[in-house]
């Protein structure tokens, strides 16, 4: 208690000076990279959000953030403590086992030294320190030393979610590459498996691509010479198949989507913000990693929603015929919480394209 008050007694709002000096800025600036590097890699890749161990994960994050700027803003604005203005003993016969400092006219207490930087005489001075711009010493010996201690604990956590995420990112590209395909056509093969089971379709798609072996899948990608097979247009196909399975799935699967997209009506504004704080802590830190565009939402508006994640919707404005002059799509990522079904498409109860996969 005795230390929060020291820092916010008015005088101490001079202190704020100290932060005009390459030291604070630089660590201050690290800081926040990581620790917002950290919380948004961990959210949007390696452990979400809405999951039980994500959240308790997210709090450390912030956890570690705010005792390692506690501590840093104590042993910056509280200081050390300087020895007061023309100290001198109680005992006068005392003053002849000390030194006087000129500068602050005053004796140097026991354990206190002069600093150049500070142009004062600080108590059980340990150093001058151009990270906090300001001495370590006697009050703010502790904080300092936590701070040194914590910056290093956070650190770790951001670099092992950092390595974790590279690690899983790897470890998925690897696992398409094995089986020939990208990160596209395994999507198109999952929407193919899904429009079979929906329909309840006598067909089975087999991803025509795959050679049946994982080495001559990879050879597909890393040749000795770097560069890859085949000239990017006609590939090799496995047996029952053509080299047009993939496209003919696709046109199937866009038909589809036209039939089993879901209308919506907005039922408040959106500004086609990345990440809307108005929307929710969870809507904010949810957002797709896309460069896909938002659009911006007006009360009233209806959209044609065609696939969607836990937080978000992706679908085509429906236009009026006054807008339709010269404009083809307007589409785009928006928010759920903003919008509602259509009565008629609620009876259905048809999810968009992609929803169950993200639940």
């Amino acid at each position: 208690m005795g230390t929060f008050c020291s820092v916010v007694k008015f005088e101490n709002l001079q202190e704020l000076k100290r932060l005009c000096h390459w030291g604070p800025i630089i660590a201050l600036g690290v800081i926040a990279i990581c620790s917002t590097m950290a919380m948004i890699d961990s959210v949007l890749w390696y452990w979400p959000l809405h999951t039980t161990g994500g959240s308790v994960n997210f709090i450390m994050l912030i956890n570690w953030t705010v005792m390692i700027l506690y501590n840093y803003f104590n042993a910056m604005f509280v200081g050390p403590g300087f020895v007061p203005l023309g100290w001198k003993p109680e005992n006068s016969q005392d003053s002849v086992y000390l030194q006087y400092c000129k500068v602050c006219q005053a004796y140097k207490a026991p354990r206190s030294h002069h600093c150049r930087k500070c142009n004062r005489c600080v108590m059980k001075m340990d150093h001058h320190c151009p990270w906090i711009n300001n001495c370590c010493g006697y009050q703010n010996h502790a904080s300092f030393t936590l701070f040194l201690l914590l910056a290093p604990l956070g650190c770790i956590h951001a670099a092992f979610i950092f390595v974790m995420t590279m690690y899983t990112q790897l470890y998925n590209r690897m696992k398409i590459i094995l089986r020939n395909k990208t990160s596209i056509e395994s999507w198109i093969e999952e929407k193919a498996k899904d429009r079979i089971q929906y329909y309840q379709l006598d067909e089975v798609f087999v991803f025509p691509y795959d050679m049946g072996s994982r080495w001559k899948n990879f050879k597909q990608v890393f040749t000795w010479s770097g560069v890859p097979e085949g000239d990017g247009l006609d590939w090799p196909i496995r047996e029952g198949c053509h080299q047009y399975s993939l496209t003919i799935e696709q046109l199937k699967q866009k038909a589809d989507k036209r039939v089993r997209s879901v209308r919506y009506k907005v039922i408040e504004d959106y500004s086609g913000t990345c990440c809307p704080l108005n929307r929710g802590i969870k809507t904010f830190f949810t957002s797709p990693c896309t460069e896909e565009p938002r659009i911006r939402l007006q009360k009233g508006e209806f959209i044609l929603a065609t696939r969607g994640l836990r937080y978000w919707l992706y679908g085509d404005k429906i236009l009026d015929d006054s807008v339709l002059e010269g404009v083809s799509r307007i589409r785009g990522w928006f928010p759920r919480n903003c919008v509602e079904k259509c009565p008629c498409d609620a009876e259905t109860d048809q999810a968009p394209e992609g929803e169950k996969k993200n639940r």
